[in-house]
Formats: C-alpha cells, structure tokens, sequence
C-alpha cells in the first residue's frame, strides 16, 4: 500500500483525535408560543449526520426569577445551541431543567446547561433516574455517536437529579410547574409537564405532531388511557409535542387516533387468527390519513408486532 493510501486511511482517525467534540449545531430558531415560553422546533428525522442528532423540541420558559428549560435535547452541542437562543431573548440564569423521559434525544444536553450553572436542578421522574443509574445514559450516548457518525462526540451522560411524580408541583419564577404520570404510555418514565397559570402543557412523546414515535418501551393501551386522562384532567390551551408543531387538543386527539388505529385493527384482526405478518396492509388502510407522517414509513411494522404482543397479553 502507498503512503498516500495509508494517509488516505489514517486522516479521518487523527482528525476525531484532534478534535474530541463533534461540530457546533447550526442555530434554530426559537419561537414564542404562549408569554414568555419559547419551543425551537427541531427536525421531524430520525437522528442522522445532516441533523447532528437534533430532532426533538427543546423549550424554555423565561420567568421573572429566570429560565425554566424542558428537554433540552440530544447532545452537548444542542444544549449550546439552545443556550444561544436563550441568550439572545434573555440574560437571566438558569433555575432548573426538566426532563420528560429516559429516551436522550431529549436530554442528553443536560450536560451544556449544568456546565453554565454546576448546581442546576434537573427533575425527572424517580423511574427515569433510576434507569439512568442503570446505564440508559451510556447507551444512548453510543446511539446518537453511531446514528450520526460522530457528530454528538463529546456529550456526557448528566441525568436527573431531584425526582418528581404524578400531581407533584414546583413554583420556579413565579410560575407553578405540575407533573402528570400516567404509568406506561411512551415509556414507564414518561412526564407530561403543565404550566399552570399560562396554561401551557408539554406532552413529551406521550402525543407527537407530524411525527411516529418508536414503542419499544411503551403501551398502546396505556397510551390510549394516559391521552384519555390528560384532556379530562388538565385545562390546557396551548400542547407543545416532543416532535413536530405545537398546537392545540387536536394534537392529542389525532395521535390518539392514530394509537387506536393500530391497536383496534391489529386487536381485531388477532381474533380473527391473522398473524401479525399479514396485518400490515390492513392497518395501512386504515391509518392513511398518517402516511406522509415522519416515521410512518419505519415504525408501522414495529408497532403491529409490538401491538400484537399486547393484544395477545390481553387475551389471557
């Protein structure tokens, strides 16, 4: 082999050498949805190289105190880019982050604001701070490295801190800061966060817009339910999803929609003995208003196996 081979080959090794973080994500905007409560919408993707990782909607809430932020995203570069945002709109510190749930495209950047504040509070749900104790944050460090070639190089695993449960409140700023669990819904980790007073509720991936969200970990029935008690429980006007635009309650209503498009079709079909191989076609058919959703393409086979495993549970 030439030296010009060789060269060739040891190149990219010695530039991730030299360089042991991955580049700066590019700056998104950050728009206001309600007083003084900002979402940057990121990309509907799954995590790539194009996107570095970022694809959730990391959100901050500035109060008189100084800032709330939920979600702050998957990596250390996305934390800094959403510390940008936050300082372009204001200069008053960091009261605490809040995390919805153990999946690290949303908190992962945990790692950028605890290095601005080193005593920042972090709340989670006790479940979600054991399974990060349990190496879920070592994990997805390693998928997002792998999903985008390096891009998140650099990100640490800075979990949670001071648990929180269902019913639960914080006051930060002024502003009462309400946690709702409803068991297994996306994960067994999953919060929904209400803002009381601006009446503002972040549904986490419990109800994504424009987007399919993996179930690996989740339940459709307890989805179902969890939607269900959320529109009777909390008097929210304006919904911020983990993915895709925020809105109002037809956020929650046409996820629902989706869950039970599923879940009823493949329910049905499994009484009838078809096996879940042979399902697809039909529970396309029904769900094809959701076609041309990000991850509809990917998830939908998934979601029939993993929805049959629980109607066949059910069953028994």
């Amino acid at each position: 082999m030439r030296f010009s081979q060789i060269l060739a080959l040891l190149l990219p090794a010695l530039a991730l050498a030299a360089d042991p973080r991955g580049p700066a994500v590019p700056d998104y905007p950050a728009d206001e949805v309600a007083a003084g409560i900002y979402v940057i919408h990121g990309p509907r993707d799954y995590p790539t190289p194009e996107n570095q990782g970022f694809m959730n909607n990391p959100a901050f809430v500035v109060t008189d105190a100084g800032v709330v932020v939920v979600d702050p995203g998957s990596s250390v570069q996305t934390g800094e880019m959403v510390l940008r945002q936050i300082r372009r709109i204001t200069d008053r510190p960091l009261l605490a982050v809040l995390n919805t749930h153990v999946h690290g495209d949303h908190w992962l950047a945990n790692q950028a604001l605890r290095a601005e504040r080193s005593d920042l509070p972090i709340y989670a749900h006790p479940r979600m701070l054991e399974a990060v104790d349990a190496g879920a944050g070592h994990e997805w460090v390693a998928r997002m490295l792998g999903a985008t070639e390096g891009a998140t190089r650099g990100t640490e695993v800075v979990g949670p801190n001071i648990a929180v449960g269902d019913g639960d409140e914080v006051v930060l700023g002024g502003l009462t800061f309400r946690f709702h669990y409803f068991g297994q819904v996306h994960t067994l980790t999953d919060l929904m966060i209400e803002v009381v007073e601006p009446e503002v509720l972040f549904l986490a991936d419990n109800a994504t817009n424009q987007r399919i969200v993996r179930m690996d970990d989740g339940s459709f029935r307890g989805s179902i339910a969890a939607l269900d008690a959320a529109r009777a429980r909390i008097p929210a006007k304006v919904l911020v999803p983990g993915h895709g635009p925020t809105g109002g309650w037809e956020i929650v209503y046409d996820y629902r929609e989706y869950l039970a498009g599923v879940y009823e079709t493949v329910a049905a079909l499994y009484e009838q003995g078809v096996g879940d191989f042979d399902m697809k076609p039909q529970v396309a058919a029904r769900l094809a208003r959701f076609s041309d959703w990000a991850g509809f393409d990917d998830e939908l086979g998934k979601h029939i196996s993993l929805a049959y495993l629980e109607a066949e549970s059910a069953a028994f």
